[in-house]
Formats: structure tokens, sequence, C-alpha cells
């Protein structure tokens, strides 16, 4: 039986993969300009983004969970994490061209709709409406960015047991959220705040092209394993 250690870089790279991305930080951004601009101190900022990224957390957790045990109830052994596999190199070719072609029809983002249903949450600005944002987020964004979630899934499925698979499951996504932890604790402040919101807009920077070829090239490794 393989050791825990054995599978941490790629459920790490997976989960890294799967963080880039910036439906998460766009609403965490907006929710924490929202406070500044409303006169709220650096500790209740501090307290609301929290609590934003628990339940985006909670929701991703849930999710898995659910897939998990789903996946443990069929005996497809290397069947399941090909498919995985598919669905992120799937995904990265999309992400690649959502970054050259901006009109293309299919794009892994969170759909216009769900923004009328943010903004009033945002406006309370209240610890349940901005948990239920978090929630409202993990659920609109993991049909289009799960690819790597789908994928760390099913080779669980095919490679460990189901308390194994539970543990890199969490190991996962506190990997996942720790890069919108890290962006909490810098945007905290107004200055780094404005810093970081121009460096989201600046359109020279190719996150979706990198992440695309980093999914495609993981996808790639698990069809080898």
């Amino acid at each position: 039986m393989p050791s825990f250690l054995e599978f941490l870089p790629i459920v790490t790279t997976a989960a890294i993969i799967d963080s880039i991305n910036f439906c998460a930080f766009s609403v965490l951004l907006l929710t924490i300009a929202f406070l500044f601009s409303a006169g709220n101190t650096h500790s209740k900022i501090l307290k609301i983004g929290g609590v934003y990224i628990a339940g985006i957390f909670l929701t991703y957790i849930s999710i898995g969970l659910g897939l998990m045990k789903a996946l443990y109830s069929f005996n497809t052994p290397h069947f399941m994490a090909k498919i995985g596999a598919s669905v992120m190199i799937l995904f990265g070719i999309i992400s690649i061209i959502n970054e050259f072609f901006p009109k293309f029809p299919i794009k892994l983002k969170i759909p216009a709709s769900a923004h009328q249903k943010m903004a009033p949450l945002i406006q309370k600005g209240s610890i349940p409406a901005v948990f239920f944002l978090g929630v409202l987020i993990g659920f609109y964004e993991f049909p289009c960015t799960g690819g790597p979630y789908l994928m760390i899934l099913g080779f669980l499925h095919d490679s460990t047991t189901y308390l194994k698979g539970v543990a890199y499951l969490l190991f996962y996504n506190m990997v996942f959220v720790l890069p919108l932890i890290i962006t909490l604790l810098i945007a905290s402040n107004e200055t780094l705040l404005g810093k970081l919101r121009m460096w989201r807009e600046n359109k020279n920077i190719r996150i979706k092209f990198w992440s695309g070829i980093a999914m495609i090239i993981l996808g790639v490794v698990i069809f080898m394993l």
C-alpha cells in the first residue's frame, strides 16, 4: 500500500492549478473593496473575508466527499482516473482557446446571470450573507473550473483506500483555498488592494494560457501512470 506522501506532489499540483481561478479572486477583491468603502475596520474585513473563504472550502469539501462516495461505490479500477484526466485536458484546451479567442462560446467562468445574485449579498456585508456568497461561488465555479478536482478524485479512487482518499481530499482543499487566504491578508491593506486589482486587470498576464498548459500536462501524466 502506497504511503500518504507518495501522491502529495500530484494532489498539490492539481490543487494549485485549480486555485488559479479568477472567479473566486474577483469576488473576494470586490467584497473587500466594498467593505473598505463602507468604512469597516481591518479586523472586520478579515473576519468577513474568512467567512467567504470558509463557504467556498466547505462547499468544495461537500462536493468532493459526495463524488468520492459515489466513485468508491463502483469497482472500476484504472477507469475513473482516465475520465478525470480526459476532462482536465479538455478544460486545459478550452482555457487556452479562451485566452486567444474571447468570443469562443464555451467559457470557464461564472455565468453572467450569477453576478445578479452576488450583488445583493455583497451589499448586505453580513456574516451569513457573505458565507452564502462563498457557498454560491463554490457551486457556480465547480462546473467550469473543477477539472483538476475531478481528475484527482478519479485518481484517488483508482490508487488508494477511501480513508486515505478523504485525507488527500482535505489536503487538496486546504491548498486550494490557501491563495485566497494569502490574498485576503494582503488585500486587507487598502493600498495593496488597489495594486492587486490593477494586477488582476493587467491583460498581459496569460493566466488562462499557462493554467491550460499545466492542466494538459498533468492530465497526460495521469494517463502515463
